[in-house]
């Protein structure tokens, strides 16, 4: 049934803030860049950035995992650029790790690094 992340959309009250900082984080500009919504293609996936609050609240439900190297590294570089950790990083088996960080704008962001 599910046969690869696609794409993930955080909800941002400041579009041209949420763009420059995903932009300098990822190193990768968006390839669509409207009032309405930023997306960006990181490996295949979209990253998608929408300034439209209707019918959402702060919070989340769902995490989506962000596949990176050196986790240790990438989450004292979110934190750098102002993201809060919200789990730090830990090891759950197989030398598999994760983390959780909210962006500078209240979405939860997971990251994970395999062996």
């Amino acid at each position: 049934m599910f046969k690869k992340l696609r794409t993930v959309i955080y909800h941002v009250s400041d579009l041209e803030k949420a763009k420059k900082w995903y932009q300098l984080i990822t190193e990768v500009k968006p390839y669509f860049d409207e009032a309405y919504y930023v997306g960006f293609d990181i490996g295949g996936c979209e990253l998608g950035l929408d300034p439209d609050f209707t019918g959402i609240r702060k919070g989340n439900q769902a995490i989506c995992y962000w596949s990176v190297k050196h986790i240790d590294k990438c989450v004292k570089e979110l934190e750098k650029q102002g993201a809060e950790i919200v789990e730090d990083v830990k090891a759950v088996g197989g030398g598999i790790q994760v983390a959780v960080v909210n962006d500078p704008f209240g979405n939860a962001i997971g990251l994970i690094e395999e062996p």
